[in-house]
């Protein structure tokens, strides 16, 4: 079957979504963090910017309630988030990202940079900001950041 030209523009930008986060996931295991998935990282930077609950996480992330409470339990396990007494309800239990999370994100994070960097380099200052705007208008400005 044919593919539609926006099924092939789908694709390009998976393509090129992976081949940065391919990028990413090589770093993280250079650097200590082997067992780390870049879908992790975006968890534990939505536990540093809010996230505190199952709940919370699977909102910022676009996941279900189940897929979050998996994932908590993963980094727990990995030590990568805690779970520390909610200040406001001792019932419940607030999510925080440990030291070794911290490394791992500004690992990513750096990763992530450079190969932004790499890939404006490539391309140009003006194809790049050009390209950001169109993604920018597309996606409506889903996710800040």
């Amino acid at each position: 079957m044919e593919s539609t030209t926006g099924a092939r523009f789908a694709r390009l930008l998976l393509d090129a979504f992976d081949a940065m986060v391919d990028e990413v996931q090589v770093e993280l295991e250079r650097r200590g963090h082997p067992q780390l998935s870049v879908g992790n990282e975006f968890a534990m930077q939505s536990i540093d910017a809010g996230a505190e609950s199952a709940a919370d996480l699977s909102r910022a992330l676009g996941v279900t309630r189940q897929a979050a409470a998996k994932t908590i339990k993963t980094l727990e396990g990995l030590g990568y988030v805690d779970r520390t007494s909610n200040t406001t309800d001792a019932r419940q239990k607030r999510l925080v990202v440990t030291e070794r999370g911290r490394e791992a994100v500004a690992i990513g994070a750096a990763a992530f940079d450079a190969a932004y960097r790499r890939w404006r380099g490539t391309v140009g200052d003006d194809a790049a900001t050009t390209t950001e705007a169109a993604l920018r208008g597309v996606s409506g400005s889903r996710r800040s950041g």
